[in-house]
């Protein structure tokens, strides 16, 4: 949570910088309707609280030659946390796996990977997942068509 509540104008840098990270600003200053000084202590404020957390550039995965996407649900065996700390640290170093969440339900671990083909995820299937202790299933889920893909927050709640 920031230190300080946002405000309307806090809001608005957000919506922009989400869908442009590139504006300059005084662009976003000019977008906003506030001069450059205080709009920069603005966003200075964000980055410091910890609301705005990086600033990244989106490759496409396609044109990179990541044309697979797929969700890998992760069964652990139960018995410590050894088998779930392993796993953690385990997938740190799979640069095929973007994400990572713990989930509640049937699933220990959902992970978002990309690969270039489905050879390449047989591969990082059983080189890497399936070799890993603990682990007891995998279930796998590919994408077939993005109809949404985002990395905007929804931030009306916010006022």
């Amino acid at each position: 949570m920031p230190a300080t509540p946002l405000d309307r104008i806090d809001r608005r840098i957000l919506e922009l910088l989400q869908r442009d990270g590139r504006l300059t600003n005084v662009e976003l200053a000019a977008k906003i309707a506030l001069s450059p000084s205080p709009c920069l202590r603005r966003v200075r404020a964000l980055e410091e609280d910890g609301v705005i957390r990086d600033y990244v550039a989106l490759v496409d995965p396609a044109r990179v030659g990541l044309g697979l996407l797929a969700f890998a649900s992760v069964k652990l065996e139960k018995g410590g946390t050894k088998p779930l700390d392993d796993f953690r640290a385990a997938v740190q170093g799979w640069p095929e796996v973007i994400a990572c969440y713990a989930m509640t339900g049937d699933t220990d671990y959902l992970l978002r990977v990309h690969v270039e083909d489905l050879e390449h995820y047989s591969r990082f299937m059983m080189n890497r997942l399936l070799k890993q202790p603990g682990v007891i299933d995998v279930r796998s889920n590919f994408v077939l068509e993005r109809i949404k893909d985002t990395t905007a927050l929804p931030l009306g709640h916010l006022g």
